[in-house]
């Protein structure tokens, strides 16, 4: 046995990480590398003596509070980044931790790692809060695969139909976690990381927490990068992201499920919680704090539709290429092929990307839209920003209760019955018809002095070795670290 964690999660040069490991093996060793288009090792030590540490009966809420095993010095030259830490046994079995290293001299973009939803999915030592649970430390280790995984582009949720039974089964029986589809580095980040490096586009990186707890993150910068599911916000977050696009940032979310849930950071970052659908449960229900509500972003309690920040939200979106949801195509129906995050590529009006590697699939946001002059435009009613402009669509549902897998041990009813109730003014049959048509919508706008671009889609890195999908995300980047805001059309 071998598990282990670092903290903190997030440093800078010349600053100390100390790894924590729990192992019955009498020794182990650590190895340290930078993760980007290839593996870059810069430490390791061997021979640690190991320790069997016992397991807090709630370690997942409060953490496994080990003795550090080793403490390092990240060196001045250890470029930002991720950064994973191999810890083996030297019976040979293995395990998995990270931290990240934050840039000395900031760059141009940035890339946060969604982090707090890999958190709000970690059912290590204790439940996550999708099987029971309202609180998750950070200071514990990840599940296996979260961190690092065979076959990421295979083992996906939008691919899931194309595994037999036995061979879930067998993934399962080596340890991975069920939760892998769902979060973790393992998958779209890693996977967008290795392109950009491909592609010679340079990032500096930081974690979820980095937004509320390092204030001023995001002024040197003049690009935000959001990739993959990132479903999980403070407010703190959200304020740091908004305000950063009102000052004349460009933010560019290549992710779905996008703040979807309001968390609160506690212990200095070290631990969040959240009561989602059982919000009366929370301890700010009901008093003047009620805004910070850990449950829907959207729900008129808490005021704050995600739309207002991304364009999009999942209340109008829902899940696509999975079990009772649309298969559509896998890509995206081009409604505005002028629009420069096309330039180079050959479209016209209903058009198809991405669907080759399914870029639209697991879960998708998307906005309330009419038809105007045979093209979809967003009404706005729902928190989505007048200036938001529709450049892609493809069709998603959100799930009922009797709708998901059964499979999933999921805690709640379905989201598509809490949106109605919530949003809708009570579960009936006529409010779940009202959200059950959604749609992934890819998008932007502009706002204050900065602009917004959305996917609208979780699977979006998935399909970076397609060249269409390739060409609008390099565009999007560039365009976005121009001095200038790109014209509406090319």
């Amino acid at each position: 046995m071998i598990a282990g964690y670092c903290w903190p999660q997030s440093v800078l040069p010349g600053e100390r990480v100390e790894i924590f490991c729990s192992t019955d093996a009498a020794r182990f060793n650590v190895e340290i590398v930078r993760q980007g288009q290839r593996d870059e090792p810069v430490h390791a030590i061997r021979g640690i003596p190991g320790v069997a540490h016992p397991l807090p009966e709630d370690a997942g809420a409060r953490g496994c509070g080990w003795a550090a095993a080793e403490s390092v010095s990240v060196g001045d030259g250890w470029s930002s980044g991720f950064y994973l830490v191999r810890l083996t046994a030297e019976d040979g079995e293995t395990a998995e931790a990270f931290f990240v290293v934050r840039a000395a001299q900031p760059g141009d973009a940035l890339l946060v790692l969604s982090t707090s939803t890999w958190a709000a999915y970690n059912d290590w030592g204790g439940p996550s809060y999708y099987t029971g649970g309202h609180a998750s430390s950070l200071e514990r280790p990840l599940p296996k695969g979260f961190l690092a995984r065979p076959e990421p582009l295979r083992v996906r949720a939008a691919r899931i139909d194309e595994f037999s039974l036995e061979e879930i089964a067998g993934y399962l029986q080596q340890g991975y976690s069920l939760w892998v589809v769902s979060a973790g580095w393992s998958a779209w980040e890693h996977l967008f990381v290795q392109w950009a490096e491909r592609e010679g586009i340079a990032l500096d990186y930081a974690v979820s927490s980095d937004l509320e707890m390092q204030p001023g993150l995001l002024d040197p910068y003049r690009l935000y990068l959001s990739v993959g599911h990132d479903e999980y916000w403070s407010a703190p977050m959200r304020d740091a992201v908004e305000g950063f696009v009102e000052r004349g940032g460009r933010a560019a979310f290549f992710s779905g499920n996008t703040a979807f849930w309001q968390i609160r950071h506690e212990e200095g970052g070290r631990r969040q919680v959240a009561y989602k659908m059982e919000i009366q449960s929370d301890p700010v229900w009901g008093t003047d704090r009620s805004h910070l509500l850990s449950t829907m972003w959207s729900d008129p309690v808490v005021g704050r539709p995600e739309n207002e920040m991304t364009g999009v939200s999942f209340t109008r979106g829902g899940y696509a290429h999975l079990e009772n949801a649309p298969r559509g195509t896998g890509g995206y129906t081009v409604w505005r092929p002028g629009h420069w995050a096309f330039s180079g590529l050959d479209l016209f009006p209903g058009d198809v990307v991405g669907a080759e590697p399914v870029v639209v699939g697991y879960e998708c946001d998307g906005c309330e839209l009419q038809l105007v002059d045979g093209l979809p435009v967003a009404t706005g009613n729902d928190g989505t920003p007048k200036a938001f402009e529709v450049l892609a669509t493809a069709p998603a549902h959100l799930w009922e209760s009797h709708e998901r897998p059964s499979a999933l041990p999921l805690i709640g009813v379905g989201e598509l019955n809490w949106v109605a109730e919530r949003l809708g003014g009570g579960d009936t049959p006529e409010n779940r018809e009202r959200f059950a048509h959604g749609c992934a919508v890819m998008g932007w706008f502009e706002r204050g002095e900065g602009a917004v671009f959305t996917t609208g889609c979780t699977d979006w890195a998935f399909g970076l070795d397609d060249p269409s999908v390739s060409r609008i995300t390099r565009n999007v980047i560039e365009g976005f670290l121009s001095p200038g805001l790109p014209s509406r059309t090319r």
